[in-house]
């Protein structure tokens, strides 16, 4: 595979995996009642949203519009989000959902890291970003579970 086309895979992976995390925080965030956490979970956000514009501008130097979640897992997620806050509206549950999200991301992130091994050094780095990010917020979230 050339540079180009694993540099574009990996970052088509990172949009899509960002645009999964935005959407499950903003998903559980009005249902957090402690006010640190729902604060770790807005500079998650954030920190998502950084990398986002950061992804985008690199997707359209390489004309590619980026990559959308899985529907499929996205509603899988959503199912299992509501399902689980209707059983149980604590924020134990919302930092188990998140913690499980987040270590998704890690998984699948640095599966597609050492798949797409001819990426450019901007786009590892925004990966290796992006994993460090979601690494974080797991081990933030263990002081809720």
């Amino acid at each position: 595979m050339s540079e180009s086309g694993d540099t574009v895979k990996l970052l088509r992976e990172c949009d899509a995996g960002i645009k999964m995390g935005i959407s499950s925080i903003n998903e559980v965030l009005d249902n957090v009642h402690d006010d640190e956490f729902k604060s770790k979970l807005i500079d998650c956000r954030n920190q998502h949203e950084k990398l986002a514009d950061e992804i985008e501008d690199l997707l359209e130097a390489h004309r590619d519009e980026g990559k959308s979640p899985n529907p499929m897992i996205k509603g899988m997620s959503w199912i299992k989000t509501n399902v689980k806050l209707a059983a149980d509206n604590s924020d134990k549950t919302i930092a188990d959902l998140m913690t499980d999200g987040a270590n998704m991301g890690v998984k699948s992130l640095s599966r597609y890291i050492n798949q797409y091994r001819s990426a450019d050094d901007k786009s590892r780095d925004i990966s290796n970003r992006l994993v460090d990010i979601e690494a974080r917020l797991s081990t933030d979230m263990r002081r809720y579970l």
